[in-house]
């Protein structure tokens, strides 16, 4: 379990704000029966500090770059534009080692309590990426769209802008080859939080389908930041 909040969160009313906490609260309910990690919904349930998570995120920034871009050859994915609440299920699942990510781990231990996720978070909910992902090579995209609309649209959305509630994220605009790299990490059960359909779904691909579904989906428009 993450240690006890250190600061309390602040009254006032942000959307934001009053959205993860409607998350944390039906996680008693609606939330338990998708089995949300209690650490998860103690960081959800605070109202993340941006300008706090500013220093924290300075050692991020070292791999994901200043304004969250990530690298194009898909060592490290672009994290702006990501929805909040995969953020934070991705930083909790790699602290509790349901995801398997050594470089991570260190990082994501670096943050003290849930209030300093929760300020990472927010933190990273304010970053902006102009310049256009890494591409795949392009030369199979029909086959790509069809795997994508098939197989992908119902969970991660016919734009790829995935879904911030439901914890799935998106996928447009993200790196070719870090998409690549962890679609089949999660082909071969290697990333440990892997959903199972999706598991299932990806180990029947061939190479082919692989690359192709992966570039189709980096090339989704998404949905434009507010």
């Amino acid at each position: 379990m993450l240690d006890s909040p250190r600061r309390h969160p602040s009254p006032r009313d942000r959307p934001l704000a009053k959205a993860l906490l409607l998350i944390a609260l039906l996680a008693s309910g609606a939330g338990a029966a998708q089995g949300l990690d209690p650490d998860l919904t103690a960081v959800l349930a605070l109202e993340g500090d941006a300008t706090r998570g500013a220093d924290a995120y300075a050692a991020c920034a070292v791999c994901h770059g200043a304004q969250g871009a990530g690298r194009p050859d898909g060592t490290f994915p672009r994290i702006a534009g990501q929805h909040p609440e995969v953020v934070a299920k991705q930083l909790v699942d790699i602290r509790s080692g349901r995801r398997r990510n050594p470089v991570m781990e260190p990082h994501a231990d670096a943050l003290l309590d849930a209030q300093e996720l929760a300020d990472v978070v927010a933190y990273v909910a304010t970053l902006r990426v102009t310049e256009p992902p890494g591409r795949g090579p392009g030369d199979d995209l029909a086959r790509g769209k069809r795997l994508y609309r098939r197989d992908c649209a119902s969970c991660h959305g016919m734009a790829g802008d995935g879904d911030g509630p439901a914890f799935v994220p998106a996928l447009a605009g993200q790196h070719y080859a870090y998409l690549e790299r962890q679609i089949r990490a999660i082909a071969a059960e290697r990333r440990g939080n892997g959903h199972t359909d999706m598991e299932r779904t990806v180990r029947a691909y061939s190479d082919p389908q692989l690359r192709a579904v992966v570039d189709y989906a980096g090339r989704l428009p998404g949905i434009p930041s507010p």
